[in-house]
C-alpha cells in the first residue's frame, strides 16, 4: 500500500472492442513511475456484450491488484462510423463503471490534449507518442504494445493536469508576468 500520503496510483484506460490498453503509475514527490501496462485482449469474444462485461471484469480486477486513487480514460473520438462510436461508448461505459463502483474518480480526456501533453504536439503519432513515454518513464521498447501506451499516456496526462502550476485567474500574459505572480517558483542560478 501507500506509504506516503502524497502518493497516487492513477490508472489509464485506452477503451477498445478489440483491445483495451491499460497503464498504471505511481506519482510521488519524485515525480511519475511506471507500475505496469498491458492490454485486455477482446478477439476471442464474438458477442460485443460479452467484451463489454470482460472490460469491466479485468478493469474491476486491476483497481484491486493495484488500488488506483484515480481513473484516467481516453475519450472516444468522433468518427464517421457511428455503430463504431457506439461500441467505442460502450467499452469506455464499462471501464468507468467499474471505477465507479469501486468509487475511484474518473477523469476523461481527449486523443488530442493526452498527445499534446505528452509530446508537445496534438497530432503526435502512436510511435511518437510510445517513443517519449519510454524516455520519461525508462521502460524498454520491447514492452510497448501501442494500445497499451496510448491508456499510459492518458495517465499521465492526468498526472501532468494535476501537478500544473496554479494560474491567476487571469492567467499569464508572459514569462515576466509568470515570474512576478509566482516569485518563490523562480530558481535563481548562482552566477
Amino acid at each position: 500500500m501507500k506509504k506516503n500520503p502524497e502518493e497516487k496510483i492513477i490508472l489509464g484506460i485506452d477503451p477498445g472492442t478489440n483491445i483495451t490498453g491499460y497503464g498504471v503509475i505511481e506519482c510521488a514527490v519524485k515525480g511519475p513511475r511506471l507500475i505496469t501496462l498491458g492490454i485486455i485482449e477482446l478477439s476471442r469474444f464474438r458477442d460485443h456484450f460479452l467484451k463489454i462485461k470482460h472490460i469491466f471484469e479485468r478493469t474491476t480486477g486491476l483497481i484491486e491488484a493495484y488500488h488506483p486513487d484515480e481513473l484516467a480514460i481516453e475519450s472516444p473520438f468522433y468518427g464517421k462510423n457511428i455503430q463504431s462510436m457506439l461500441k467505442l461508448g460502450r467499452a469506455q461505459g464499462a471501464a468507468i463503471s467499474a471505477a465507479l463502483s469501486r468509487s475511484v474518480p474518473v477523469f476523461e480526456y481527449a486523443p488530442r490534449k493526452i498527445k499534446m501533453s505528452i509530446t508537445g504536439t496534438g497530432s503526435a503519432s502512436k510511435e511518437q507518442v510510445a517513443s517519449m513515454l519510454m524516455s520519461i518513464l525508462n521502460f524498454r521498447e520491447n514492452e510497448i504494445v501501442l494500445d497499451a501506451t496510448d491508456a499510459l499516456a492518458a495517465a499521465l496526462c492526468h498526472y501532468y493536469q494535476a501537478n500544473k502550476p496554479a494560474s491567476s485567474e487571469k492567467g499569464y500574459n508572459s514569462w515576466k508576468d509568470f515570474i512576478s505572480k509566482n516569485p518563490g517558483r523562480v530558481k535563481k542560478s548562482g552566477g
